[in-house]
């Protein structure tokens, strides 16, 4: 055979074999990218969510002076701004059918509240004409409830606040831990480093126990809906469910999209934490009747007499920028 003969037979030989590599190096390829499109839309989604959750119209529900950590969060619009910034970067934003698809695929959704957190996850439920459904629902508040040996019951909060019943004096007390310390027969409240430790961890457990419950009944619902995937909760370390809780915010699950011979699973966190500004204080200098604005940090003889939030509406106000540091020359 001449040498050419050879290198024929080679060549068929061994040609379906780097086919076949380039097809598979191909879909690898193929699969990344899919998964990191599924990534970016959902930390996007979860992040604009987070931000709605920290804007409130009504000003009882806005971050009081105590705690900068009091909101109370609309978990409606944040549901809606997590599926409309998802289904947008999933390209699937005019799609019904396909929008439904997807959120087989979301076993849970969590909000967390300051004082509590809601669910939105598949639940057994009877509708208008008393049929039993499963279908995706909101819960009610479920508070980060405690209770010790002796049968007192702490609620805590996303902050040292916290609402307690005191079992021995039957009495339900309330305030920062501190202010409580030594006030009550309650133990937890008698000692700040472990009162945070019990604290954060109640919180995570809460929300974990709930989240397994969760996602076996989203099973139930997924087989029904012809999914085989098994939906479980994933492993979560506790620095990132410490860092998680400090905030308002949300979580979202997303698992089992067939991604070419696997399935893709993930989580998001986006966070609705706000960074209070300094008041913009107009007031006015005694004898010369003066208007200037400063910042509520600034020492001054002035008499406050108007709040602001920025130097824009203090000056469109007759207000001059008060110059602290000159005024000492």
């Amino acid at each position: 055979m001449k040498i050419t003969d050879f290198a024929v037979i080679f060549i068929l030989l061994f040609l379906p074999f780097g086919v076949v590599s380039d097809l598979r190096v191909q879909n690898q390829r193929e699969v990344q990218q899919l998964e990191m499109k599924y990534t970016s839309a959902l930390r996007t989604a979860v992040q604009d969510a987070g931000v709605v959750l920290s804007q409130n119209e009504r000003q009882e529900r806005e971050a009081g002076y105590g705690s900068d950590k009091f909101f109370r969060v609309d978990k409606e619009e944040a549901l809606a701004t997590f599926l409309h910034t998802f289904f947008l970067n999933m390209d699937i934003d005019g799609d019904t059918a396909a929008q439904r698809a997807l959120l087989n695929y979301i076993p849970a959704i969590v909000i967390l509240d300051y004082d509590g957190y809601y669910t939105f996850a598949s639940s057994s439920y009877k509708d208008a004409y008393g049929q039993a459904v499963i279908g995706p629902k909101w819960s009610e508040k479920k508070p980060y409830a405690y209770v010790d040996s002796a049968g007192n019951s702490v609620g805590f909060t996303l902050d040292n606040y916290l609402y307690a019943y005191d079992a021995q004096n039957h009495r339900w007390v309330e305030g920062f831990q501190k202010e409580l310390e030594g006030q009550t027969p309650i133990s937890l409240l008698n000692n700040s480093l472990t009162f945070e430790q019990i604290r954060r961890s109640t919180i995570v457990r809460t929300i974990q126990e709930d989240l397994a419950r969760l996602i076996n009944v989203h099973n139930e619902k997924a087989a029904r809906n012809g999914i085989s995937y098994t939906f479980t909760l994933p492993l979560i370390s506790q620095e990132e469910w410490y860092n998680t809780i400090d905030d308002v915010g949300m979580i979202a699950f997303i698992q089992g999209i067939p991604v070419g011979d696997r399935y893709y699973n993930n989580y998001g966190f986006g966070g609705g934490r706000v960074v209070r500004k300094q008041s913009i204080i107009g007031g006015i200098e005694p004898g010369t009747g003066m208007k200037y604005l400063y910042r509520d940090s600034y020492p001054t003889p002035f008499q406050a007499t108007e709040r602001f939030t920025d130097e824009k509406s203090a000056a469109a106000a007759g207000y001059f920028e008060y110059q602290y540091h000159n005024s000492l020359k």
